[in-house]
This record gives structure tokens, sequence and C-alpha cells, in this order.
């Protein structure tokens, strides 16, 4: 993976060398810290020059300005002071990680000429460092010129000789902001940890695999159990396992338990759809984009990145996590479409289209995390339907919900987090669409209305248990980079989840 920099907290102090990133506000002022590094005058020479303003993220730079012993001097524009929330510090820091190119030694000084950042905004910028520093090159055994690493020889070799970057945050308050990133590195962890899960490869990445990265988190204090086709054909789950059939690999459940809360409090519980790579199955899809299928297991990688943080963080809540792991692949004996599958609900369903299959896998994950653990509320993640994208393109994942409190709170927390969530609409006409002649119901409607439709079905799952469904397929992989994310992964929903569980189900 490419070098993670390393950060600490410091109090004001002029740097003698390396990169010095400062900050200029709306108009270009800098502060009494960020003139300190600079006596000579040379940003207020080079303002002009490059058109700096101080616009929000833009940046103006001098290298190896007169008078000095830095390297380079950096100036990032922090706009408006007014503007400047959590959510804006977390840019400017992807912003600062842009231009660190490949500086080893790196003073980021941060003050204003009217505002002095506090410690959780501090905070907040180094998140966005690490956020955007991240890349997925562990399979690359070459890398470019310009990005200060040597070239491999041979397969296995050691590829990385470069050292990471240590960046040194100048603060009013470092020990405050030291405390308060603390907490920031557990969510990061889980966002970067699902990227990985997202950008990894089918070949090495199956529903064994998975689950094996999910035993993992036990050691954060996580409790985790792993069923197997055979403990899941004891329940009667054949609607998810009626999709893992025409695969060798094999299919798993992992049961993620963190125990943060009181005892005899019930959980909170978040359930993923991890399709580990989908065909489509005999309803096979286009070969075009096929090999993007590989991460229809975003929802599953959200809800482990989010118990990850969770446990890191050792949040005061009792969170249950729950993913259903399949291979949607075709041979003899994969499922057809005209198949008839009984859940563990008891319901019946008619199979028209094996590409509608997240919702199978979803159907028996949802009945099991209700009937086992009564949680206060179910939301669900996944990767169903090219529909939703169609409705709200690549920048709001869709929301549905039977709790207006629970869909208030999530687009909120989507709000806060700016992993943004635009409520869709659930109902008896959308729901008497899926309704079959020959079993209880099917799996697919008609041709409009897909997003509701998929919602609609995991409905008639969750009883009248508070239940959110998130579909994230146009924002948890090739979603639009970002100031905090480069990457065809991008972990969407752990942060989002993070924060409604901090602000509603602790303590």
């Amino acid at each position: 993976m490419t070098l993670r920099p390393t950060i600490a907290f410091a109090k004001f102090a002029a740097p003698k060398k390396g990169s010095a990133f400062v900050f200029a506000a709306d108009g270009g002022g800098l502060g009494e810290a960020a003139l300190a590094c600079d006596p000579a005058g040379a940003l207020a020479r080079a303002f002009p020059v490059a058109d700096f303003s101080g616009k929000f993220a833009s940046s103006a730079e001098v290298l190896a300005p007169q008078g000095s012993s830095l390297d380079r001097l950096v100036a990032i524009g922090a706009g408006k002071a007014a503007s400047l929330d959590d959510y804006a510090w977390l840019k400017l820091g992807g912003a600062v990680a842009a231009a660190l190119r490949k500086a080893s030694e790196v003073a980021v000084v941060l003050d204003l000429p009217d505002l002095q950042p506090d410690g959780c905004q501090a905070a907040s910028l180094a998140a966005g460092i690490l956020l955007r520093s991240y890349s997925f090159d562990k399979y690359k055994t070459r890398k470019d010129k310009d990005d200060g690493q040597s070239e491999a020889k041979g397969a296995g070799a050691k590829k990385i000789d470069a050292k990471a970057a240590k960046v040194t945050i100048h603060c009013a308050d470092p020990a405050a902001a030291k405390k308060a990133f603390a907490d920031e590195v557990a969510v990061i962890d889980g966002v970067l940890l699902a990227r990985d899960l997202v950008n990894e490869p089918a070949n090495a990445l199956g529903p064994i695999e998975f689950a094996d990265r999910a035993k993992q988190l036990e050691a954060l204090g996580v409790e985790v159990e792993i069923l197997t086709e055979k403990e899941m054909r004891k329940l009667g789950m054949g609607s998810l396992l009626g999709v893992a059939q025409g695969s060798p690999r094999g299919a798993r459940m992992a049961v993620m338990r963190w125990n943060g809360g009181k005892a005899k409090d019930a959980p909170v519980a978040f359930i993923g759809k991890g399709v580990t790579f989908d065909t489509g199955g005999n309803s096979m899809k286009p070969a075009s984009g096929m090999e993007d299928m590989k991460g229809d297991m975003g929802g599953a990688a959200a809800v482990t990145g989010l118990m990850h943080a969770l446990a890191a963080r050792k949040a005061k809540a009792n969170v249950v996590g729950v993913i259903g792991l399949v291979e949607n692949a075709v041979d003899g004996h994969a499922q057809r479409p005209g198949d008839i599958v009984t859940s563990m609900s008891g319901q019946t369903i008619e199979v028209l289209n094996t590409d509608a299959e997240g919702r199978l896998v979803l159907a028996d994950a949802l009945w099991y995390t209700n009937d086992r653990f009564k949680p206060k509320f179910m939301v669900n993640l996944a990767t169903l339907t090219g529909a939703i994208m169609v409705a709200l393109g690549q920048h709001y994942a869709g929301l549905f919900s039977n709790n207006d409190e629970l869909a208030g709170r999530l687009f909120n927390a989507g709000q806060a987090s700016q992993e943004r969530l635009w409520r869709m609409p659930l109902g008896p006409e959308y729901d008497k669409l899926i309704d079959s002649k020959n079993a209880d119901m099917k799996n697919i409607g008609g041709r409009y209305g897909g997003a509701i439709i998929a919602a609609q079905f995991l409905q008639r799952f969750v009883k009248d248990t508070p239940w959110a469904h998130l579909d994230i397929a146009g924002t948890a992989m090739g979603a639009p980079s970002s100031e905090i994310n480069q990457s065809w992964g991008s972990g969407f929903g752990v942060r989002l989840l993070d924060r409604l569980v901090r602000d509603h189900y602790e303590g």
C-alpha cells in the first residue's frame, strides 16, 4: 500500500527545514504564526503572480524561498472563516496531502488572521491528510517514476524504499488535538479498511477470505462468529444459499458484535450485502464493465469498517454487524430464472432474475439479525440497484425507511459527514408489484422504480422493527474523486454510520 504519513502535533514554532504549509484567509491574509514562517515575505510577492486570493483549497507555493532554510513554502486557501466546519477542515487536510508530493518532513502551521482552530479542527485536518493519502497499489510491482519509490525487480520483491512523510501540525492546543485525533484515526482506519476490501480483486477476496478479514476484528475486542453453509442450511437460509450455489467458493455469514454499552441494552444492528463478485448468474450481465462487480460487496465492506471504527474508539454502545458473503457465479449448479426458494422467514420467493441477487442475500441476513438479536433498529447497506444511480447520480445514496425518526437521524448524519442520503418513497402501490402467482413474492417488479421495488422486497423481512435501507450503488465504488478520496473504493458509509451511533446511541 501507499506509504502512510505519520502525524504529530506541536505548539506554534517557525519550521527550519523541509516543507512548510500555511493557511491564507479569503483575500490572502496570513496569521501571525504563518507570517513567522516567511520573514522575507516571499508568499506576499508570489500571491499576485499566482493569482492566489485564499480561495478555498487553492494553493500557491514558493520553492527554496530566499532568506530561508526551507525547501518549500506552500499556502493553502481556507476561504471564508464562517464556512470552516469540521468537513471543511477535512477537505483542507486533503488539499495539504495533494500538495505533499515527495516531501519527507512537513510542518503545517494552523492559524488564520481572525481564527485559531481548536483541537478538533486540527484533528479533522489530520484525518483529511490520511484519507487523501490513500491509494490501492499493493499489486503493483513497478512504481511510477514520479512517486518517489523504487522499481521492484521480480515478483515478490520489496518494492518500497521511500520514507513516509512526517507531518507535524503546529496548533494552539496540541494536547487537545492529539486526543481528538486518536478518535479520528479509529474511524479513518475503518474507512481505509472498507476501501481495501472494495478494491481487492475477486480472485483474492471471495466469501471465505472476506470472512477471515472480519475475523481479524477480534484483535480489537469484537466478538466474531462465522456461519458456514452447513449452519445456514440448518437455519433455513434458502434465499441466500440459492445465490451462492453456482460458485465452488461457498458462502459465509460473519456476525460481529461490539459490546461497549450496558449489558441489558438492546443492540443496534447494521447488515451488509457481501456479493464478492456478481456475474449476474444465468441472467448474466454484459461483459462491458463486469470487472467492477468485484465491488458488489461495498455494503459488507462498510459494515466491517464501521465495526472496526467503533471497536477501535471504544464506542459506548452495543452494536451488531452482520454480512452475508456469497459469489454469484455461473455453472451447471447455478440458480435458474423461475426457481422458487424458501427464505429463513418461511416466505417463498420466485427468482425471476438471478441478477437481482443482493436482495435475496439480505432477506435472510435481515431476518436472522432481527430474530436473534431483537435490535433497536436495523440499517442495511447494499450496492443494490443501478436504478438508484439513475435517480440520484453518484453524489447521494438512496435512503428508504419504515421509521421517520431513524430516517431523520440518518439524513442528519449524512449532512454532517457529507456522506449524503436522500429519502425515497415506500408504499403499498409499489409493494404489490412483487406479488407472485407462484410464490409469496418475486424478486423483481416492473420496468420502472427498480430501486423502490428492491426496498419493498427487503421490507418484507423486517417485521415492525425500525429499519432503513441504504442503496449505495453509486457512492461505494467508482464514485467521483473528491478532496478526501482518489480511490475507486470510497469506504462510503463508515463515517456516516459512526456519526449516527456517536450522536444518538452512545452512553
